[in-house]
């Protein structure tokens, strides 16, 4: 599992972000989905779900990104493991083991969202794109900004967010980011959804931008 250098960073990214993937990335060598396809059909898991997680290795599989934020960093790297649900609810996967011993599981939904799993499923980002786009929007951010302020619970709803536009390539559900005159705001809900503790909602306000700050790359 020795890790080299990505010269394959997925397209559909903005700029900034195969900057991020491809300078702050590396790829680990990944057991392929396929020797597990026989194993999973005996136990009931439907083919098209098993295609769907080689889809994600082949495009994701082994690649360590930079720790998140939030989320006590995110999933060491991605690649997929653990199918689980219905025909009825749909089917998850694994997006990949946790850095650290956290009360939840980072998980790929039935439409392709990148979510946790814990008291219940929530969806951060409509698709792991927008995971990685975040992860690289806050790197950015955090190297550009003049000011960086951290907001929990209650605090969160009354930051000032008139001007503000939401950044459309996070593909942002619980969470998301927003782009105002000379800031950026990362507004976190997904910990406070899945383990239902509204004091964990957490906003982090970079302040002080530029138009490169704001935009580089995006």
């Amino acid at each position: 599992m020795s890790p080299h250098l990505v010269h394959d960073v997925p397209d559909g990214l903005t700029r900034r972000a195969r900057s991020c993937v491809g300078t702050h990335g590396v790829r680990i060598d990944v057991r392929p989905v396929e020797t597990h396809r026989r194993w999973w059909l005996e136990r009931g898991i439907p083919a098209p779900v098993i295609d769907r997680m080689a889809a994600y290795q082949q495009r994701w599989g082994g690649l360590l990104l930079p720790p998140a934020a939030r989320y006590d960093g995110g999933p060491r790297y991605l690649d997929p493991d653990s199918p689980e649900g219905s025909d009825s609810e749909g089917w998850w996967f694994e997006a990949g083991l946790q850095r650290t011993a956290v009360p939840y599981s980072f998980m790929i939904g039935p439409s392709g969202e990148f979510g946790i799993h814990a008291e219940r499923w929530v969806p951060l980002h409509a698709t792991v794109e927008g995971w990685v786009e975040s992860l690289a929007l806050a790197h950015h951010a955090a190297m550009w900004a003049q000011g960086i302020t951290k907001v929990v619970g209650e605090d969160v709803d009354r930051i000032e967010r008139d001007g503000h536009e939401p950044v459309g390539e996070v593909r942002g559900l619980a969470d998301t980011w927003w782009r105002g005159a000379d800031s950026l705001v990362a507004v976190c809900t997904g910990e406070a959804e899945a383990l239902s503790f509204p004091r964990g909602r957490t906003a982090v306000i970079y302040s002080g931008l530029d138009d490169r700050g704001l935009r580089g790359g995006g």
